[in-house]
Formats: C-alpha cells, sequence, structure tokens
C-alpha cells in the first residue's frame, strides 16, 4: 500500500455515491453486525451535535466493466448505513433544536441543510491490496486499551438512560474537578459516569447497595426510552445548584471529597429536596460530621461506633456502610 489520505466528505456526496451504486457497503471480510436502534440514534445526535465521528477507511477500486470508480468501505460500515436510513426516513434521533426525537423529514430546511453538508473524515487507502485491508482492517478493530467495567457498559449501549447519565456527569465537572472528588485519571476512566448512574438509581429505587449488575440492567432495559429524564433531571439540577453554591473546600478538605461520602449527601439532600435545608446549614453539617468522623480514628473511645464503620473503611459503596452514614446524616440534619 502506498499511502493513506485522509480528506473530509460531506454527507450530501456519501449519500450520492450510494445512490449512483459506487459505494460498496458489503465487503467479503466485512462484519455482519447491525446496529441497534438506540446506537443509530446515537450517532446521528453525535453529528447534530457536531461531536467527533470516527474516521470512515475507504478503498478505491475500478470496476472494469462498468468503467467506474466503486468506494469499498473498509471500516465504518455501521456509520454509513446509519446515516443512510437516517436520510431514507428509517428512524428518529435527538436532534439539539428539538424537544422530542425527530426523522429526517421532520426537520427544517436550514437543518437539513446543516446535516447534509456536516463534513466527515475519511481515510482513502491508496494502492492497497487484499492483504493491506485485511490487515488494516484488523488493526483498526483490535486496537484498544483494556477497559473497565463502565468503559465497557458505554461501549455496549448507547440509549436514553446512558446519555442521560453521561451527559448530567458531564455537566458537573467544573463541580468534580474544583472539589476533587474525582482525580483526572478517574473522571478520564468515566468513574464519574458510573457514580452518576448509580445515584439515579438511587434517587429512584431509594437507598440501596452498589451493584453493577443493576446499572447494567438499567442500561440494558431503559435502552429506548426513559421516561423519568425530566423529573431527575429537575432533581439533580437542585441538588448541585445547592452543592456548587458551597465553599469547594467542604467536600476537598474534609472527608466529603470521598465519592461515596459525598454520594450519601447528595442522597439525604435530594429526599429532603421539598425543603432543602439551607447553605448554611449543609456547611455546618458536612464541618460537624467531618471533625466527628475524624475524631472517631484518632480518638477510639468515641461513644458512636457507627462514626468509624460509615466514614472509614474499604467497602464505603455497599449498603451496611452506607446504611449507617444515611442515618447518621439523616439526624445530623435534624
Amino acid at each position: 500500500m502506498e499511502r493513506v489520505d485522509y480528506e473530509s466528505l460531506i454527507i450530501s456526496d456519501l449519500l450520492g455515491f450510494y445512490n449512483s451504486k459506487t459505494l460498496n457497503l458489503n465487503p467479503w471480510y466485512q462484519r455482519r453486525s447491525v446496529w441497534s436502534p438506540p446506537q443509530r440514534a446515537y450517532l446521528m445526535n453525535t453529528i447534530f451535535e457536531r461531536k467527533p465521528v470516527p474516521s470512515i477507511y475507504i478503498r478505491q477500486q475500478i470496476d472494469i466493466e462498468s468503467e467506474r470508480s466503486i468506494k469499498e468501505v473498509v471500516d465504518g460500515q455501521q456509520r454509513v448505513r446509519t446515516i443512510i436510513a437516517y436520510r431514507a426516513d428509517e428512524f428518529a434521533a435527538r436532534h439539539p433544536a428539538h424537544k422530542g426525537r425527530v426523522k429526517y423529514s421532520d426537520l427544517t430546511p436550514a437543518q437539513k441543510s446543516t446535516l447534509l453538508s456536516t463534513a466527515l473524515s475519511v481515510g482513502y487507502l491508496i494502492g492497497a491490496t487484499d492483504q493491506d485491508v485485511i490487515e488494516i482492517f484488523g488493526r483498526i478493530n483490535s486496537v484498544s486499551k483494556t477497559l473497565n467495567p463502565m468503559e465497557k457498559l458505554n461501549a455496549l449501549y448507547s440509549g436514553e438512560f446512558k446519555q442521560f447519565c453521561l451527559n448530567q456527569a458531564v455537566a458537573r465537572l467544573p463541580f468534580w474537578r474544583n472539589t476533587n472528588i474525582f482525580s483526572a485519571n478517574e473522571i478520564s476512566r468515566m468513574q464519574e459516569v458510573q457514580f452518576m448512574s448509580d445515584l439515579v438509581i438511587n434517587f429512584i429505587e431509594g437507598l440501596i447497595d452498589y451493584n453493577p449488575n443493576k446499572i447494567k440492567k438499567y442500561y440494558k432495559d431503559y435502552d429506548e426510552t426513559f421516561e423519568q429524564e425530566d423529573d431527575l433531571e429537575k432533581r439533580l439540577e437542585a441538588l448541585f445548584q445547592r452543592l456548587v453554591s458551597l465553599p469547594p473546600d467542604d467536600f476537598s478538605d474534609t472527608i466529603f471529597r470521598s465519592s461515596q461520602i459525598a454520594f450519601s449527601l447528595m442522597l439525604v439532600l435530594d429526599q429532603k429536596r421539598d425543603a432543602m435545608p439551607s447553605l448554611d446549614k449543609i456547611h455546618d453539617v458536612v464541618r460537624a460530621v467531618d471533625a466527628r468522623a475524624s475524631a472517631a480514628i484518632d480518638s477510639p473511645a468515641d461513644p458512636d461506633p457507627r462514626y468509624v464503620s460509615g466514614f472509614h473503611g474499604g467497602n464505603l459503596h455497599r449498603i451496611k456502610s452506607r446504611a449507617v452514614r444515611h442515618e447518621l446524616l439523616v439526624e445530623a440534619f435534624a
């Protein structure tokens, strides 16, 4: 193979290649997997939001009989098929200018024009033999870091619950960074998204144990629809509006910099959402609980052992520890 030339290809030209039958979406080495409706909708939302889309790789060949240039999709078949299907009005996707999901026919002329003029990155494989293509296809689909459980879930699901938790976690990025609840490395490995998923499930079900299988079940069961989104968005917004108004060192300089201890505070505050405590009250509780929990380690004779079992140890995410913390925080706010 001589080289890979990267160029921009607007969506209208891609559709033109397909309509003129000069785009080969079925090379013999391609996988026959088909994306689910949430995966297809997520790609279109990504395009609408002007977020990056991975490059499509194409090999150009000459069809001797027709004397036409045929563009063979080496990698990106499902992305291309999704765009073609959306243009054909086969499914709906979220658009930032519309409240619900919309099909192509629901877009305004200006929105259609913007979509069709969107540029995609295409890598053209120049002078590639079949052997070259197979090697490149294998490399593209095998080079990746080892994924943690949250990253695997993120790769597996693209639907409503996943998007809701991801968007809520990303929206709180300044808070995570200012309070040191999550490090840059933890954020890069999606630990704040896992935290948010767990928090949302606790908002729905009440205080429960951390359970990765339950998170996976929510991602699966609410892949296509998540009807509680609007209510939960309002509750999270009210909660974080209050939290970001506190001095960051109420978290960074106390035991509440631990994500699981902050988790318990958030859950208690949400349960008090109809009569949300004042900022001064939250500040006083945070500092008082921090002092008491720190003293429980420094002074083992503390008469209330709950401050040890609830705020210290390596199992702060388990229900036994969560229940103790919840009880103590509720008492502190009484």
